[in-house]
């Protein structure tokens, strides 16, 4: 058996990018999943807590920014933790892979500058 899934969604916030006393980049961040509901027509959103490791989660820092749609590969990951006391659970997925969705000038546009309009301010490395 082998853990693996693929999700799509949009950022609830931008990445939160930290670095682990040894120096390696971990960014954490939320997406918004949509799931339709059996009992009506309306559709349901799922939170999913995504973690990044290196070079992957300075990428996600740089370039992922809240609202933007956001494919995720990786791998379900349930670990305990103690909070004051209680013990409790985290479930994230591990992203091995990232690609961002949507228009390309969404990413590369800055909006306050008029002269943008229509032309890229930065090559994407993906």
């Amino acid at each position: 058996m082998y853990n693996k899934g693929f999700l799509i969604g949009n950022l609830t916030k931008d990445p939160d990018l930290r670095y682990t006393p040894s120096g390696i980049p971990v960014a954490r961040f939320t997406i918004a999943v949509n799931r339709p509901s059996a009992k009506s027509e309306a559709k349901e959103v799922d939170f999913i807590n995504i973690v990044a490791w290196r070079r992957l989660a300075e990428i996600c820092g740089e370039y992922l920014k809240k609202g933007r749609p956001v494919s995720i590969e990786g791998r379900l990951q349930i670990r305990p933790y103690e909070k004051n006391g209680e013990k409790k659970i985290m479930t994230e997925v591990v992203a091995d892979g990232m690609q961002m969705l949507g228009r390309k000038d969404a990413v590369t546009q800055k909006p306050s500058d008029p002269k943008a309009e229509g032309t890229a301010q930065e090559d994407v490395p993906f």
